[in-house]
Parts: structure tokens; sequence; C-alpha cells
């Protein structure tokens, strides 16, 4: 029997410009019951580790940089947790309120066929109005269908639709929750990318249940730089095609007209007061970063056509793993 009823996992690297502010979240979460905290530290070197060393409650597991894979390295963690439920967060992932773990916990509890459960995300105060804006649409989106979803919940639309498969498999391990005796059986598998939507994908065509806790949120979010922008969705792309066989703006007409509808959307979108003033440096950022965002979904597409050294040189994955 499991000492814990939960566990926190977090992987670590180079953190410590966020990572106090979160780690104080986690340890003071009001449950009823004890939980553990297990941070997974790649070769940090601003800190990270020594600062992890001084916290009592914590268990910190050391691995050298070139030994981190994300599906590894949570699987790492899981190993390591003696508890019934394992919960994710990113380091730069920051539990909104005291009651996070409690509801990501309860929201697994209601039935024993949920193997796991995803939280909502929610901009930080200093992000740009349109990245506040597009995570509470992307996370309200998930309020119009059940929040418990299972393959046989429409299986004739399961096989047929792929954007309702794609609905059935989204899940971030910026802030999850999984039931440690399903990982036993289905393991996170040791790839670049999407290693919980793939995670998600085989629990889901096991036939077991995956939850969605709106009210279990973490501050999480990100205004890429425009190189950022296109080195991550080549690698979303790229990897969707691989794993999935989705093929996101495949075709380079398609692509250039989405480019064109998305910067004049930038100028004349208007946002909800509640995500603040929209400058014109927010609209030309978010011209620069849709259009990257586009590009980078079509050559991801296409990777195979590409020649593997700039293949290797757009890949953000690919130099963080070298890294």
């Amino acid at each position: 029997m499991a000492s814990y009823r939960c566990a926190v996992v977090i992987p670590t690297k180079n953190a410590m410009s966020v990572l106090p502010k979160v780690m104080d979240k986690v340890l003071s979460q009001h449950t009823p019951w004890p939980y553990q905290v297990i941070a997974i530290d790649s070769g940090s070197r601003d800190g990270t580790r020594e600062y992890l060393r001084g916290l009592d409650r914590v268990q910190l597991i050391e691995i050298a940089a070139e030994d981190f894979g994300h599906g590894k390295t949570r699987n790492l963690g899981v190993a390591a947790a003696d508890a019934d439920f394992v919960a994710f967060l990113t380091h730069d992932a920051e539990p909104v309120d005291e009651h996070w773990l409690a509801g990501m916990v309860a929201t697994a509890e209601t039935d024993e066929r949920i193997a796991g459960v995803f939280g909502r995300h929610t901009a930080y105060a200093n992000a740009s109005p349109f990245t506040k804006s597009d995570l509470d649409q992307h996370f309200r989106g998930f309020l119009q269908h059940p929040l418990t979803v299972y393959k046989d919940l429409d299986p004739d639309r399961y096989a047929n639709d792929q954007g309702w498969r794609q609905l059935l498999h989204f899940y971030s391990d910026n802030n999850s929750l999984m039931r440690k005796s399903v990982w036993e059986r289905f393991p996170y598998p040791d790839v670049e990318f999407a290693e919980d939507q793939l995670w998600a994908r085989s629990i889901i065509e096991a036939g077991y249940w995956k939850a969605y806790a709106p009210d279990a949120a973490v501050y999480h979010s990100h205004d890429y730089s425009m190189v950022e922008q296109l080195r991550r969705a080549f690698d979303e792309s790229r990897n969707f095609t691989r794993y999935f066989g989705y093929r996101l703006s495949p075709n380079i007409g398609q692509a250039l007209t989405a480019m064109g509808k998305f910067t004049l959307q930038a100028w004349r979108q208007q946002l909800d007061p509640v995500y603040g003033k929209v400058t014109l440096k927010d609209r030309l950022e978010r011209a620069g970063q849709r259009i990257s965002l586009v590009a980078g979904h079509c050559l991801g597409a296409n990777y195979e056509k590409l020649p593997v050294s700039l293949a290797n040189r757009l890949s953000l994955d690919q130099r963080l793993f070298k890294s």
C-alpha cells in the first residue's frame, strides 16, 4: 500500500528565476492527506540544485543533462513516487491557489476508470493580452464537452473524426495527474515531444477515461519571439505528423493564405478589456508570432522533404536535448 495519496513530480533545469514561487505554492497545498514532492534536476548550473537540496520536504533526484528525456525523466519520477496518484508540473507552472492538488485528486477519485486528469492554464499577469485571451479561449473550449471523456463515449466519432480524437488525447503535463497503477501498464513513451498526448492516447484506446479539472489551475504562459515560435511550431507539427498522422498546414499555398489572414486579424482583433490594453507593440508581436506559427507548422508537416541538417537546426527540442 502506498504511503501517500499523491506525489507531485517537477522536472527542473536552470529554474531559479521562477522555481521558488512554484515551490512555495506546491509546499503550501491544503490537502486532507500528506503528499510527497519530488524534483528531478538535469544538470542545472544556476543554483537550482542547491536551492532544492535546502528544502526538507522535497526529494531531489539529480541526473546528467544528457540523460534527460521528456517521457523518460517523468517515468523516473513516477517510479520514485510512493503514492496512488502522481501529479506533474513544469518548473514554470505555478498553482493558482492552495487547493490545486486536492482538486486534481478529487477529480480522479470520482471514478476508478479515470487514468489521467489535466487542469487549466491561465496566463501570468505580465503576459501579452493576446496570450491571455488565447489561453482562456483554449481551455474554455473544453467546457463545451463532457469533463470526462473516453473512447466509447462516441465510438463512431472516435473512428471517423480527427478533431474528436485530438480532443480526447489532449493532455498537458505542465499541469496533470495520473493514476500510478495505470502508469505501471502504460508508462510514458521515451520520445522527443508529445509524450503526454501519446500517453493519453494510449490510455484512451485501452478503455480508460480522461478528465478535465477546470478549477485546478496553474499560471503558465509564454510570449514567444518569432524564432522561438517558429521552432516550437516546427517541433509540434513534425511530431504530430510522426506520431499521430496529423499534418498541420501542409500546403504552402494554404499556409500563405493563413499568414495573411492572421496578420489582418492581429491588427483588427478587439479583445475583452479584462486582458488589458492592446498596444501597437502587442499587435506587431502578435502578427510576427502568428506568421511564425503557420510557417513552423508548414515546415514541420513537410519535414521529410527538408535536409536533415536544416530540420535539426529548426528543432528547438533537438537543441534542448543536445544542451
